[in-house]
């Protein structure tokens, strides 16, 4: 089938054409850099992620560019330099090189850009300098501020009219704003707070700002795909539509806007505020990066998605099975690089329909464990391991996975006790054999024989 995608701004799926096949162009809000990014800041990074291998899949690698922004300044990293009485930088490096790491575990591949904001304050001020000039802009009481009434189209991907923002703000809303939902582009620094000098006085720029220039300048407008959470789609996104297009006299911004929904604990959405986040670090300590990459492509991106142990756990397991099969139906070198099955690939160009997906390769595992002949057991396996990969999994051998991370001695000693029992067995001593299972499984090891040959896993 050809490629679709769901436009939150056209709200239906509608068939993906990029503007020049030969640079597609993809562009996802990344995290705030101030502390651990929990789990659900990991979703949109593995979701697209997964879009951008799709994109690469099918367009080729060299014709995709992808860019996932750092945010390096805003309220919440000052907050937190100033708590530790260091630099602000000294805040975002440190997170943004935890954050790097921890999505590289969840089997996400570097973005092409990695655009961070600070690197881009001429950007924005030359930005908020163009919607004064033409009239989409004013500066009071130190700040600059977009006119959301100089955009009629201002509300549309979200859909809130002006009236209904009118009704439903807050009484503190600045008195020097013409309009409850004008946003801040420009903004007077705090003493002690770092700041940048601009035509419109020191200070530092607004959240929404930030997003617009960098996408400008490392990918050109208009891009193809905008990315993020749910969440983003009101005030982030709209303000970014509002104050892209009109810097350039209305031209299009992004062709297509892609939301992924929330994860949710108990049925409440997870956030730092509420308090019932687990990070990312924290989990990558407790289960491979590869279960919870499963487990976050368990339900389609635009649905919510209950997070909890359980939900692991069957992740976990799910793998275990398909690299099982791979382990006794191991694809020979030749069958490289073997063919991504056609309904792998179904699933994942109708708007990534990952649950089909993944389906799909359980489909793949029985015909490797049933198919009459070993070439075509291989062949599926073959197959099986093609698919996996292009969606960010079976990145290691499945005595890789199976020992769990062990190190190197203990391989070995494992290693070494399969083969002595082998030997043991075929000398029918079966006494020895026995003593040397009941010593693999005093190390936790679960010895599997079957007809291709002995495999070990640790016990889960």
């Amino acid at each position: 089938m050809s490629l679709s995608f769901y436009d939150t701004l056209a709200r239906e799926k509608r068939a993906f054409v990029p503007a020049d096949p030969d640079r597609v162009t993809l562009y996802v809000c990344g995290v705030t850099v101030y502390s651990y990014a929990h789990i659900g800041n990991a979703r949109p990074a593995v979701v697209f992620d997964l879009a951008f291998r799709l994109l690469r899949h099918i367009f080729g690698e060299d014709h995709v560019l992808y860019a996932r922004n750092i945010t390096d300044v805003d309220d919440k990293i000052n907050q937190a330099a100033l708590d530790q009485g260091v630099d602000i930088s000294a805040i975002t490096t440190k997170f943004a090189e935890i954050y790097q790491a921890d999505v590289a575990a969840l089997g996400c591949l570097p973005p092409t850009f990695e655009p961070r904001a600070t690197a881009h304050i001429p950007q924005m001020t030359a930005m908020i300098s163009a919607l004064i000039e033409r009239g989409h802009a004013y500066q009071a009481d130190g700040h600059v501020l977009f006119d959301t009434q100089s955009f009629p189209d201002y509300g549309k991907l979200s859909g809130r009219s002006l009236d209904d923002l009118l009704a439903g703000a807050r009484v503190e809303v600045a008195d020097y704003k013409r309009h409850p939902a004008d946003f801040v582009l420009w903004k007077p620094a705090k003493p002690g707070e770092p700041s940048w000098q601009s035509p419109f006085g020191a200070g530092r720029p607004g959240w929404h700002i930030e997003c617009s220039a960098m996408i400008e300048t490392v990918l050109g407008l208009p891009i193809d795909i905008h990315g993020g959470g749910h969440d983003l789609i009101f005030p982030h996104h709209e303000n970014e539509i509002a104050q892209g297009r009109c810097a350039h006299d209305g031209a299009d911004y992004a062709r297509v806007w892609m939301h992924n929904g929330f994860l949710t604990q108990s049925a409440e959405k997870m956030s730092k505020s509420i308090g019932n986040i687990r990070t990312i670090h924290d989990l990558l300590a407790e289960a491979p990066g590869e279960a919870l990459r499963w487990a976050l492509l368990s339900a389609h991106y635009r649905a919510p998605l209950e997070w909890n142990p359980e939900l692991i756990a069957q992740s976990k397991r799910a793998l275990d099975r398909l690299y099982g099969v791979l382990q006794r139906w191991p694809a020979a070198p030749e069958a490289w690089p073997a063919q991504v099955p056609e309904a792998v690939l179904d699933a994942l160009e109708d708007d990534l329909a990952t649950p089909r997906a993944l389906a799909e390769l359980f489909a793949l595992a029985r015909i490797a464990e049933t198919a009459p002949t070993e070439a075509e057991k291989l062949a599926a396996s073959a197959s099986l391991l093609a698919a996996g990969r292009l969606m960010g999994f079976f990145n290691q051998t499945p005595l890789a996975w199976f020992s769990g991370g062990s190190d190197a001695d203990f391989t070995a000693k494992v290693e070494a006790l399969i083969s002595e029992r082998a030997q043991a067995r075929q000398s029918k001593n079966w006494a020895e054999a026995d003593r040397i299972r009941a010593e693999l499984t005093a190390l936790n090891v679960e010895v599997l024989d079957s007809a291709t040959g002995v495999s070990w896993r640790l016990k889960g």
